[in-house]
């Protein structure tokens, strides 16, 4: 089933601002909590739903990247958001509650004040670079990275300073009588448990570099810049965390031959002199093979043959963009002795001159031509 917009999802439009789509969501997940439908697993689906679109929306670097590519712009190997899409895919709902916990204020368990969290790891970030070829059809590749891992023996206790709740209480005594604060512990970080046996080469939380390979699928039509995140294959949380996502940016190669412009593609064709006057067939490649195009006698310098279809899958929408074929006309440096005489007769009888017809195309006619 495809993926609903997910301004559709929080029922606001493209130009809501950040606190239209907190309360938004704020009033999707209210709907759907768990607690006010218990068994309900549709209002369940609805509710990750609405907390995937949140995250996106609410951070500023994904919201530009989904209002440009869509959904498309947001998945890798796992679809983004964790195997099989969305948060059902790799995000439960404790860590729903641990991430936008806050929204729900105190209505729901779960929600209110300071608790014991769950930590996550950090993200990783790599760059993997494509061909044009890769780019128009999409690809798979398989990537070593280097993350920490928890250590084989590593183990954790309670915390001893909050007794395993992940948070402190404070009380202090003001003119208006005692006040309590309730804060994160600062000793376990609101996890509620501590370092308890870390195995040689680990680090103080139990953590060890080590290499992991990663498939990540790239979809058709990415290209520089677009940023995939691939669920939980970043670094490792201490004790038992839910690790954090391996984010991936790609990277173009520059093709010496054709080049991108967007979703349409271009390439020089050069032709001789005679080619031109007289008309010919030329193969020219085009990503994935070669293709035969015809070049009609009287071609001028400059022309432009557009190939329907042959540029690059749109990212977010259906179709492709197109190739544009320039055409140059090679005129002659080194003549021998015989082709100069031809074309000083040429000249001294007034043939082969330059006479524009009044039909001919000029360059803003062209560019015109090209988005029409």
């Amino acid at each position: 089933m495809p993926k609903r917009d997910y301004y559709e999802v929080l029922e606001i439009n493209k130009s809501a601002s950040a606190d239209e789509i907190k309360k938004a969501y704020r009033k999707m997940a209210i709907k759907f909590h768990p607690d006010k439908n218990p068994g309900d697993k549709v209002a369940e689906e609805k509710f990750k739903e609405a907390a995937e679109a949140y995250e996106v929306l609410s951070d500023d670097n994904k919201k530009a990247r989904y209002d440009q590519y869509g959904h498309a712009g947001m998945g890798g190997a796992a679809g983004g958001f964790g195997g099989g899409g969305g948060f059902g895919g790799g995000m439960n709902m404790d860590d729903i509650f641990s991430q936008f916990g806050d929204i729900f204020g105190g209505h729901f368990g779960g929600g209110g004040g300071a608790q014991r969290q769950q930590l996550r790891g950090t993200n990783l970030r790599v760059r993997i670079k494509l061909n044009l070829e890769e780019i128009v059809n999409g690809t798979q590749k398989t990537i070593k990275v280097k993350k920490m891992k928890m250590a084989p023996g590593a183990t954790s206790k309670t915390c001893t300073t909050c007794n395993g709740s992940g948070v402190q209480v404070k009380v202090m005594n003001t003119m208006f009588g005692q006040m309590q604060t309730q804060t994160h512990c600062s000793t376990c970080q609101g996890i509620g448990k501590i370092a308890d046996k870390i195995p040689a080469g680990a680090n103080s939380q139990g953590l060890i570099k080590e290499d992991e390979e990663v498939t990540i699928n790239i979809p058709a039509g990415a290209r520089e810049g677009i940023q995939l995140s691939v669920r939980g294959k970043g670094n490792d949380a201490p004790f038992g965390g839910n690790p954090g996502d391996l984010l991936v940016v790609v990277e173009e190669e520059i093709d010496t031959t054709i080049k991108r412009e967007g979703d349409n593609l271009h390439q020089e064709l050069y032709v001789s002199f005679a080619e031109a006057a007289l008309g010919t067939q030329k193969e020219i490649p085009i990503v994935g093979g070669k293709v035969k195009i015809k070049v009609d006698a009287g071609t001028q310098s400059g022309k432009i043959l557009r190939l329907s279809g042959k540029g690059l899958p749109s990212i977010d929408s259906y179709g492709k963009g197109d190739m544009f074929v320039h055409i140059n006309v090679w005129t002659p440096q080194n003549l021998s002795p015989d082709q100069r005489t031809f074309f000083e007769n040429q000249i001294k009888n007034g043939e082969m001159m330059a006479e524009p017809s009044g039909k001919e195309k000029t360059f803003f006619d062209k560019v015109r031509d090209l988005f029409n």
